[in-house]
């Protein structure tokens, strides 16, 4: 399989660089980022992917999380993907709205015409950009964990739950806890889906928990209170809830003052590195 490097940058004597490469999933050239930590020159080193949000490209957490000088302290490997396939014939919102279409793929494998043909992102995620990174860069694929942001966090829980033997840890800032019960998630999965709600289960973290999934390690959860989304997109007391009748464990962090962007990110994206490397680490 060919990989196009669009570029390469010396970072924390690591390398940060962006790839794109023709996506039999989506049917489209696909973007995505990857940091390689300097211990990857002794051997492989494990995998956090990152899942992003509403608008977000593979660039939005390289750029502006501050991820990468912890990451080349604990040897991990930074993963960004892109949020939806892009380019000529894509279909996008009708409207031209931000949380549909292009830049919102919300990790499903879309079923309705006409987004069935280039949307299927959680294909991508979870089959076809694993075996490009395992091919191409020096990942112990034995060692991956996943983490996201708002619709990045909604797809890295649900990703987590349902493939819970291969992620050692799982992660979200401010994630979008059921979209079943938002706006943001009635629209996207009634268009990618269609009008069946049982078929949005499989896309729905509490949905997932009420229906017997699990992953092996608690969960751990930063949500900004002063997010302006909080109470009718987020709506993280539905997931605090699933998981205490589920028996998962859940670590919420209700953080005062912090809203839904990459500056509250940034602030605590050490911790859920850490998080995430010791998970790791335990694994090895």
């Amino acid at each position: 399989m060919t990989l196009e490097i669009i570029a390469t940058h010396r970072l924390f004597e690591g390398t940060q660089g962006f790839y794109r490469h023709q996506s039999k999933a989506t049917s489209t050239s696909m973007r995505f980022a990857v940091y390689t930590p300097p211990q990857a020159a002794d051997g492989p080193v494990p995998v956090v992917w990152f899942l992003s949000g509403l608008t977000c490209t593979e660039e939005n957490f390289t750029v502006k999380a501050g991820a990468q000088r912890l990451a080349a302290d604990l040897g991990l490997m930074l993963i960004a993907p892109d949020t939806s396939p892009r380019g000529e014939g894509v279909p996008d919102d009708p409207e031209g709205a931000y949380d549909f279409g292009i830049g919102a793929g919300f990790y499903v494998d879309a079923t309705e015409a006409p987004w069935a043909e280039h949307y299927r992102m959680y294909t991508y995620i979870t089959d076809e950009l694993p075996a490009v990174i395992a091919e191409h860069f020096p990942a112990d694929m034995a060692r991956q964990s996943i983490m996201g942001h708002s619709m990045g966090g909604h797809g890295a829980l649900t990703i987590a739950l349902k493939n819970p033997m291969r992620f050692k840890a799982v992660s979200a800032f401010a994630p979008i806890a059921s979209p079943i019960n938002c706006p943001w998630g009635q629209k996207a999965l009634g268009g990618y889906l269609g009008d069946d709600q049982a078929k949005w289960r499989a896309h729905d973290a509490c949905a997932l928990l009420e229906d017997g999934h699990r992953v092996p390690t608690e969960i751990l959860v930063d949500q900004g209170m002063a997010d302006p989304f909080l109470e009718e997109q987020l709506r993280p007391t539905l997931l605090e809830a699933a998981c205490q009748k589920a028996g998962q464990k859940l670590t919420l962090r209700c953080q005062p003052d912090y809203d839904h962007s990459y500056y509250f990110i940034a602030s605590f994206i050490d911790d859920h590195l850490i998080w995430h490397a010791e998970r790791l680490n335990a694994a090895a």
